[in-house]
C-alpha cells in the first residue's frame, strides 16, 4: 500500500499551488496523510490549521487517519538530534544571521557556501551552550564520510545525482525551533510509514540532505516525486507572502472545489496560471 502525505505549514491560507500538490499526492497514493508543519512559532497560527481542513474538504480530498502535528512531536526530534550528537555528526553554532552575512561578504568568504564554518571545530562547552542561544548544524564532511551521498530515482523514472553543495552544514535545530524542516521531515516520514513523497520541484535540493539524514539515522528512504510548480501566467511563483490568490477566495467566488481538483489532476489550470514545465 503506497503511503504519501500532504505537509503544509499553517502560516497562511492555501493557494492553487498547494491544491495542485495535494491533488497529485492524493492521486498517487492508496493511503494519504496530513501533516501540520507548525514548528515556527512566529509564523504559524491555529486558524490556518482550520483553514487547511476547510480547503481540503472543499476540494473533496479525504485524509486517512488523524493529522500528525509536529509541535506535538518535539521529543522524537530531540531523540534524533541526540543520536547525531552522540555520533559526533553535529555541532553547536552560535552565529547570528548578521555574523554569517558578514563572513560571506569578507574577502576570504565564499558567497556560494551554505555556511562559512565559523563554529565548526570549536571545543564543546556545555556551560556556553546553556548560557548562549545556539543552533545545531550538521557537520557535512563527517556525515558524508560516514554515510556517503546517495543519488535517487524518482517515481517517474528520472535519476538524480546527489550534489554535495545541497548539503552544506545544514541547521537541524534552532534556539527558537526544536527541529529544522530537514530533521523533522525525515523523522516524521519514517514514523508515519510514508514511502512516497510528493512535493514541488523547488524542494528537490532538500532531497540530498534528507537522504543523508535517513542513512545516518537508520531510517527508510521513500520514493520521491517532485512535480512542476504552479505559476502565474507571467512566470511569477505563487507565494503566501506575495498574497497569492487563496483557495478560500476562490471558494467565496463560487468556484466548485471538486471540479477544480478534477481539472488539476489532469494538469488543467484555471485561466491566468501555468505549470513551470509548460
Amino acid at each position: 500500500m503506497t503511503t504519501s502525505r500532504f505537509a503544509p505549514s499553517p502560516s497562511g491560507r492555501l493557494h492553487l499551488g498547494h491544491a495542485y500538490s495535494a491533488v497529485i499526492g492524493r492521486s498517487g497514493a492508496e493511503r494519504w496523510l496530513l501533516r501540520i508543519e507548525d514548528l515556527d512559532p512566529g509564523r504559524c497560527r491555529a486558524e490556518f490549521v482550520d483553514g487547511i481542513m476547510e480547503d481540503l474538504d472543499w476540494l473533496g480530498l479525504k485524509v486517512d487517519g488523524e493529522p500528525l502535528v509536529q509541535s506535538q512531536r518535539v521529543a522524537a526530534y530531540a531523540d534524533a538530534l541526540e543520536q547525531l550528537r552522540a555520533a559526533g555528526l553535529v555541532y553547536p553554532c552560535f552565529c547570528t544571521r548578521a555574523d554569517i552575512a558578514a563572513s560571506l561578504t569578507a574577502p576570504h568568504g565564499d558567497a556560494g557556501a551554505h555556511y562559512p564554518g565559523t563554529c565548526r571545530g570549536l571545543p564543546d562547552d556545555p556551560d556556553r551552550r546553556s548560557a548562549v542561544p545556539h543552533s545545531w548544524r550538521l557537520d557535512s564532511a563527517r556525515a558524508i564520510a560516514r554515510a556517503g551521498l546517495r543519488g535517487w530515482t524518482e517515481a517517474d523514472g528520472t535519476a538524480f545525482a546527489a550534489d554535495p553543495k545541497d548539503v552544506g552544514d545544514a541547521i537541524l535545530a534552532r534556539k527558537d525551533a526544536p527541529a529544522s524542516y530537514h530533521l523533522a521531515c525525515v523523522v516524521d516520514d519514517a514514523a508515519s510509514g510514508v514511502d512516497l513523497v510528493v512535493r514541488g520541484e523547488d524542494l528537490r535540493p532538500s532531497t540530498t540532505v534528507q537522504r543523508l539524514l535517513q542513512a545516518l539515522l537508520g531510517l527508510p528512504a521513500p520514493t520521491y516525486l517532485h512535480h512542476p510548480l504552479v505559476l502565474h501566467e507571467d512566470g511569477r511563483r505563487l507565494a503566501k507572502r506575495d498574497q497569492a490568490p487563496t483557495l478560500a477566495a476562490m471558494r467565496a467566488a463560487g468556484v466548485d472545489g471538486r471540479a477544480l481538483a478534477g481539472e488539476l489532476a489532469t494538469g488543467f489550470l484555471p485561466l491566468g496560471f501555468r505549470l513551470s514545465n509548460a
